[in-house]
């Protein structure tokens, strides 16, 4: 019994020490991410990646004190990723640029940690290329249009304004991972 009353004890302290955190975002910060995405919407045989996906984001706080310790931020986002799909000397080039708004809900779990979850909605700018060495066919396509993407992060400080960062479901890719520079 004196076991369990220990490790009971134990539990309420750490989640003490847990919700005891400081808020790593806060109303006025400014938060630039710079990062290159894995996996995408062009996978598949044949598929080769001619720029990997990379991505920017800036964003800044705008309201603390929601749910006592969370925070609201607003910014935008731009994505460009690169793909071709090639046959014996004959394919097609994929580019796709992804401009956005964000919008995050910040929460800290864990000290020097922010995790967050939000919201994109923008515009996808999608083109197709045809090129090689098959006759008969000239055919390029535009298209393209309203976009959205839930998504969520987290940024690890390593100091005051130097993060790493990892967000999943984001734009043009699944996972984009970098670093975050707070101004």
């Amino acid at each position: 019994m004196k076991k369990l009353i220990l490790l009971f004890v134990a539990v309420a302290f750490s989640l003490t020490q847990m919700l005891a955190q400081e808020s790593t975002f806060t109303k006025g910060d400014k938060v630039l991410n710079l990062g290159i995405g894995f996996g995408g919407r062009y996978t598949g045989s044949g598929m080769t990646t001619s720029v990997p996906p990379l991505g920017a984001s800036f964003e800044v706080g705008v309201k603390d004190g929601v749910l006592e310790k969370g925070s609201i931020g607003v910014g935008g986002m731009l994505g460009y990723s690169a793909h071709k799909w090639e046959y014996a000397g004959w394919g097609w080039k994929y580019t796709s640029i992804v401009i956005g708004a964000r919008g995050s809900f910040h929460y800290p779990l864990v000290d020097k940690l922010d995790t967050y979850t939000g919201l994109l909605i923008g515009y996808d700018i999608s083109t197709s290329t045809e090129y090689g060495t098959a006759t008969g066919y000239d055919y390029d396509n535009s298209y393209g249009g309203f976009t959205y993407a839930w998504f969520v992060g987290a940024r690890y400080y390593f100091s005051d304004a130097f993060a790493a960062f990892a967000e999943l479901g984001v734009g043009v890719t699944i996972l984009n991972v970098g670093v975050a520079l707070k101004f």
